[in-house]
């Protein structure tokens, strides 16, 4: 369970639909009635594609320049919002823009979008350093964000270049404080490691560079190249060579910030101990909605929705997105529904990236016992009663060591095999 790479920012890398899905223009769960409000959905990801520039690693759904298109795609998110909107609870939780660089969005278009979306307790938006201007800072701030992602991803300018970033370590430093100038006081950095040509040293470097910067949220990747991207074409032998050190970098990444006083809370990301303290609890609660089941609507091209144990991922075509919308018809879709079986290993999956216990009564058919009798006695994973505010439960709950976290790819395929 080490954190594969950017997987997708919206899901974890492995939670992709079933093979042998269908194309199809899908309908989304009937809403339920008025007295069932605590099963709508309280989690909205919107999905803004547009890039400068396309990186050579990237994977995700996005779009390069079109900026005569953004108001237009605003356009068509609001239009599938409003035809989804049924689904989601009156009052929301958490609501995350990401892409893509959503604040590479014409930002008058930004800022529009912004204030149409439903409120929430969180409202995250992902940041290429270099985007963010002080008025862009202030756009955020005034339009209701209330957390902001930078994407700094190395601070070694050779390592940059590889990863065809544009932004330096210059432009990291000066977001934070155009950010931290008008008030934002939840800042998150994602990190890379297992870049070509990345030395240990440089992750060491990258560490006390993000660190001297105290932001609020970490979240530390390894480098993932899709086979047959031009990237694996440059870089194949040297991404060979780093496969074989990631497990020394994951360690250090755990080492360093855990000893720096930040709570490795998942996987993959690590958050300041405020809440430790009678403080605020910065975990991305965001991405807590996906890690613990719960369900979550996406807008936007590429996007992905699971509601009620139904699945759909819309078209990643900008132009027959655009045109669904345009005539009120949702845009097409692909669809599935999702077994019993198959939520009950998601939720092992997920809940076990997390240092938080896993409530074992929902999950227990798809556990292995004698597996998980016998990663007991080798210290990898413990029961643990659970409270919950009342008796303890017979089932219990299950999470990992230390140590079984730092394994926990082979731990979890061991549990559910």
């Amino acid at each position: 369970m080490r954190p594969t790479a950017f997987g997708s920012k919206q899901l974890p890398a492995f939670d992709q639909p079933s093979p042998g899905l269908t194309a199809a223009p899908a309908k989304p769960p009937r809403p339920l009635d008025g007295t069932a409000s605590d099963a709508l959905v309280r989690h909205l990801y919107v999905h803004l594609p547009f890039c400068a520039h396309r990186c050579g690693y990237c994977d995700f759904v996005t779009v390069v320049g079109r900026r005569g298109q953004h108001a237009a795609y605003v356009d068509g998110l609001l239009a599938e919002l409003e035809l989804e909107w049924k689904l989601l609870a009156p009052e929301l939780e958490t609501v995350f823009l990401g892409g893509g660089t959503p604040t590479f969005t014409e930002p008058s278009e930004l800022e529009r979008l912004l204030l149409a979306l439903p409120p929430a307790a969180e409202v995250t938006v992902e940041a290429n350093p270099e985007t963010v201007t002080p008025a862009l800072a202030e756009l955020l701030f005034r339009s209701g964000v209330n957390r902001v992602s930078l994407g700094a991803q190395t601070f070694q300018p050779r390592l940059l270049s590889v990863l065809d970033r544009v932004a330096g370590p210059d432009d990291v430093r000066r977001a934070v404080y155009h950010l931290r100038d008008v008030g934002f006081d939840n800042i998150s950095f994602d990190l890379i490691y297992g870049i070509p040509g990345q030395r240990p040293s440089d992750l060491d470097a990258d560490i006390d560079e993000a660190l001297a910067l105290r932001p609020e949220h970490l979240s530390c990747y390894e480098l993932e190249a899709k086979p047959g991207t031009r990237f694996t074409h440059a870089h194949g032998e040297e991404l060979r060579r780093q496969a074989e050190a990631m497990e020394g970098y994951f360690e250090c990444v755990v080492e360093k910030l855990v000893r720096a006083g930040y709570r490795w809370y998942e996987t993959a990301n690590f958050c300041d101990r405020a809440a430790d303290a009678g403080g605020r609890d910065l975990r991305s609660r965001h991405n807590l909605a996906y890690w613990r089941a719960r369900d979550y609507l996406g807008l936007g091209i590429g996007a992905v929705s699971t509601v009620r144990g139904q699945r759909w991922r819309t078209t990643p075509r900008l132009g027959a997105y655009l045109a669904a919308l345009s005539e009120g018809r949702r845009p097409l879709r692909e669809y599935e529904q999702l077994p019993d079986s198959v939520q009950r290993e998601e939720r092992v999956m997920l809940g076990l990236r997390l240092d938080e216990p896993l409530p074992l009564a929902k999950v227990a058919a798809s556990l292995d016992s004698d597996a998980l009798a016998r990663l007991e006695r080798l210290g990898l994973a413990r029961r643990v009663p659970l409270e919950d505010g009342g008796p303890p439960v017979p089932a219990g709950a299950l999470t990992l060591t230390a140590q079984g976290r730092l394994l926990g790819d082979a731990v979890t395929a061991d549990l559910l095999a």
